[in-house]
């Protein structure tokens, strides 16, 4: 994209369109599908704030991911975990770019946030998204020799990690599992009034990418818009090792969204739903 005028319709056209790729780089970035939107929310909205007075944007596409960048960057230096570029790069022929692609087309976001920010940042903009090295140097300020070294090195680091034996698989705590499958047990029976009546009074509910309430009488109408609609199915399972319900249309069908819950003391405290945002569930390790 080349429009340095979009109007304000258009810029939030444009931000919609490219928020699942926004989310897939800032997911890899950061280590987590769920932080990744986060960090993409958070990055959205400086970006809304900032385009008014902006001053003509050459490539807003470009200028979007710049600022999912550094908001990832910041999250990560909150986590205390920022590296530096403090390479040496040099050129380098890589003979075997095709296979390491794939290699790190399909690393974990836990193997992908061991590389050094540097190498992840041009692995997740080139062999996930499909950047250029070109588009991926002047989005990142670094020269296009630094960028081709960062993106090698970070596939023959990816290609390590993936022969190392794999962790024992993370398993759902059984009171956990219980208490998720009485949810999804009263929710598959469309006992709407029975999930009502554990909320909390002060609960939260989190729509990704949509809309955020507070309070037992705006949350209960959540299971209200459920209510009227059919071919959701749940299921308990562990989304990046955290007790989830999995939204399916049905038994064994594909995943397509997961909806996580928060308790105190037997009632239920939070509720985030990725319904508006099922582009998460592509970069989740669901078990």
């Amino acid at each position: 994209m080349a429009d340095g005028n979009l109007g304000p319709e258009a810029f939030s056209q444009l931000m919609a369109e490219l928020r699942p790729s926004l989310h897939r780089y800032c997911a890899r970035m950061v280590g987590s599908a769920f932080e990744g939107e986060d960090v993409v929310q958070e990055a959205l909205t400086k970006a809304a704030i900032a385009f008014p007075s902006a001053e003509p944007i050459e490539r807003p596409d470009r200028w979007l991911f710049r600022i999912a960048h550094n908001t990832a960057l910041d999250a990560l230096r909150a986590r205390k975990r920022q590296a530096t570029f403090d390479e040496a790069f040099e050129e380098i022929v890589d003979p075997a770019a095709a296979a390491d692609a794939r290699v790190a087309a399909t690393a974990s976001l836990a193997v992908l946030l061991r590389l050094p920010v540097a190498q992840r940042s041009c692995v997740a903009l080139i062999d996930v998204l499909g950047h250029s090295a070109d588009e991926t140097a002047q989005l990142l300020d670094l020269t296009l020799a630094a960028t081709k070294a960062a993106l090698h090195r970070g596939r023959e680091r990816l290609k390590g990690l993936a022969e190392e034996a794999d962790a024992s698989p993370p398993r759902l705590d059984a009171a956990e599992r219980d208490r998720l499958r009485a949810y999804a047990d009263r929710f598959n029976a469309r006992d709407f009034d029975a999930l009502r009546a554990l909320l909390s009074e002060d609960v939260r509910l989190d729509l990704a990418n949509r809309r955020r309430l507070d309070g037992r009488t705006d949350v209960s109408m959540y299971f209200t818009h459920y209510g009227n609609t059919t071919g959701w199915w749940l299921e308990p399972g562990l989304a990046e090792g955290r007790p989830a319900l999995l939204v399916r249309a049905a038994p064994g069908a594909p995943l397509r969204y997961v909806v996580l819950l928060d308790w105190r003391d037997g009632e239920i405290a939070r509720i985030q739903d990725y319904f508006y945002a099922p582009y998460v569930a592509e970069s989740l390790a669901i078990a």
